[in-house]
């Protein structure tokens, strides 16, 4: 396995809690593509149901459109045992006359080292500065609950329902932290999903109208990432998370305690892109 250094660790002073990486489709784990698309991943929706760069002046749907999104959406939910509101459908209509992929906004990383075999990337480590992040907490029955049902008011936060009454636009990834249970192979019921703010409002954080959101402040974050395509469910991550400890070997700077799924694309892509995200000590 060779290490590619790409900048000195020691520049950064890290400390707290969050993460991201790519590796290349064909060292993902094969799964079987499952019918599940997740809410989570509805930062974007497919193309042909989106237009690009439609302004905020745009015409809005008339009734037919919204019944046939909001029943895409519902089936969506389905999926993850999730029922979606009809006061859903203002938001469905904001994101849907939105191109996501060209409006997009990176959260911001510096990546550190590159870790390869027989020139492919295994795994990746990146620094995420400081930064500020809406989160919601779920404990849901399901993790696809849980998440499903954070990332619905989110996505009601950036579509207007906050203090400026705006549309705040997205960033990717959507990230959802786990805890592992005591058996260190079960995860906890709360999972937290978050969504970084946009650089024009890192400065002065919209407020939220949901009380369940809330503003938090990261610090910076040192992470070991890498990419895995499809759904995302309690048994995929998890056998994400074994494949990269078998990369790694044994390491006592990485918790073992808590780890991340970062979310990237919209459910029109069928071997959807993620991330597997382990956090190092002291970072």
């Amino acid at each position: 396995m060779r290490s590619v250094s790409l900048c000195d660790p020691q520049c950064f002073k890290l400390r707290a809690a969050f993460v991201v990486s790519a590796a290349p489709q064909s060292l993902a784990v094969n799964s079987v593509r499952m019918a599940l698309i997740s809410i989570e991943d509805l930062a974007g929706l497919d193309d042909e149901q989106v237009d690009d760069e439609i302004p905020d002046s745009a015409e809005p749907m008339d009734e037919e459109e919204q019944e046939r999104m909001y029943a895409h959406w519902q089936a969506v939910g389905r999926t993850h045992h999730v029922s979606v509101p009809r006061e859903m459908r203002g938001p469905i209509e904001e994101m849907t006359r939105r191109n996501q992929s060209s409006e997009r906004e990176p959260v911001p990383s510096v990546t550190v080292s590159r870790h390869e075999k027989l020139g492919e990337v295994l795994y990746e480590e990146r620094v995420y500065p400081p930064g500020k992040w809406a989160c919601v907490s779920k404990a849901d029955m399901l993790y696809e609950q849980s998440i499903s049902n954070a990332f619905m008011k989110l996505m009601r936060f950036i579509c207007k329902e906050n203090s400026t009454g705006r549309y705040l636009g997205m960033s990717v990834p959507i990230v959802n932290e786990i805890t592992m249970a005591e058996d260190g192979t079960n995860f906890m019921k709360d999972v937290l999903t978050a969504y970084y703010l946009p650089a024009e409002f890192q400065a002065r954080p919209p407020e939220p109208s949901d009380p369940d959101i809330r503003i938090v402040q990261r610090d910076a974050i040192r992470v070991i990432a890498r990419v895995f395509y499809g759904t995302t469910t309690e048994e995929t991550i998890s056998r994400q998370i074994s494949i990269l400890w078998e990369l790694l070997g044994s390491s006592e700077d990485v918790l073992r305690d808590r780890y991340m799924v970062a979310a990237y694309e919209n459910p029109g892509v069928p071997q959807r892109r993620n991330e597997i995200w382990f956090i190092r000590r002291g970072s």
